[in-house]
């Protein structure tokens, strides 16, 4: 059921482990936070300057296998995707989190120890309305054979990923997920994943210094290298989709929209929502009573004209 009045946790909880690019211990805490004030991050080992990161999409830096957010005294927080993707698709809007390095453990690289966590507490409503995007236009973006839209749905979110690589075991892979309809367990459990002849070349750019096969499903040939194999077969894919939910969770409030993606990434949905917000005509933001009178008035204009 859609819930229309803003959330957050019931009670702070607490995460320990390893950047996956870093390699650096991390402790995280995310608190409970007042209506209206978002997602925001806060570096306590930073002392000596401004050390809040609003957690938005005009925040984002460098998105290279990884969504890293900064601010304007350079204090920034990276591989936030996965907290994101919890927080949106367990309903909080408000939280505030306390981080003591550079980077949100990996944890077992998925979102399933931070929805689990955050289930442990319960979600407590709060007394204001809950804003949503409404999409009112479609805005699509193209980089090559990279291809990413998103267009106008009433009252839900669609995600639409193809995954394409030349390696046999992964191949081309599609799937739809809907927001209304669909069981989130396999989306929250989903892995990132890796492909053993990159890892030279990513270590070589300084990341996954905490990279291992306890965080990451590693494909070789049309084998994998984890002993337990994959958690579901649409894995690749799904992890795919979890990433993206927890980057448009940056546009900083929910968003009724159908997004469309094939070869997407961290840096394409980062462009495309810069795109998106840059003209007022492209989307509306109001409460859920007001887009669902939006909406009938929308239904009985296409009948009149129809008529």
């Amino acid at each position: 059921m859609l819930k229309t009045n803003q959330n957050t946790l019931a009670d702070q909880i607490e995460f320990k482990g390893i950047g996956l690019h870093s390699g650096i211990k991390v402790k995280l805490i995310v608190k409970p936070s007042k209506p209206n004030t978002g997602i925001v991050f806060k570096r306590v080992d930073i002392k000596n300057k401004d050390n809040i990161i609003k957690a938005d999409f005009k925040n984002v830096e460098d998105p290279i296998l990884c969504t890293k957010i900064k601010n304007g005294s350079g204090a920034s927080v990276s591989t936030v995707e996965h907290l994101m993707a919890a927080f949106y698709g367990e309903g909080i809007d408000n939280a505030l989190v306390e981080i003591d390095s550079s980077e949100v453990p990996i944890m077992d690289g998925s979102a399933l120890d931070f929805v689990d966590a955050i289930r442990s507490v319960g979600v407590e409503e709060q007394n204001q309305p809950r804003k949503f995007i409404k999409v009112l236009k479609k805005v699509e973006l193209n980089e090559g054979e990279k291809f990413i839209s998103i267009e106008p749905l009433n009252n839900d979110l669609i995600i639409d990923f193809e995954l394409i690589y030349k390696n046999p075991l992964i191949r081309t892979r599609r799937k739809e997920f809907k927001l209304s309809n669909d069981d989130l367990s396999s989306i929250y459990s989903s892995r990132t994943f890796c492909l053993y002849e990159d890892i030279d070349n990513i270590k070589r750019m300084g990341l996954a210094k905490g990279g291992s096969l306890e965080n990451a499903i590693v494909v070789q040939g049309d084998k994998i290298l984890n002993e337990d194999g994959l958690r579901n077969r649409h894995e690749f894919v799904y992890h795919k989709i979890l990433d993206c939910l927890g980057d448009i969770m940056l546009s900083g409030n929910r968003i009724f929209g159908h997004i469309i993606t094939s070869q997407g990434g961290h840096a394409l949905t980062n462009k495309l929502l810069k795109k998106f917000f840059s003209e007022k005509g492209n989307w509306s933001l109001d409460n859920f009573e007001k887009i669902n009178e939006q909406n009938r008035n929308s239904s009985e204009n296409q009948v009149a004209i129809s008529v």
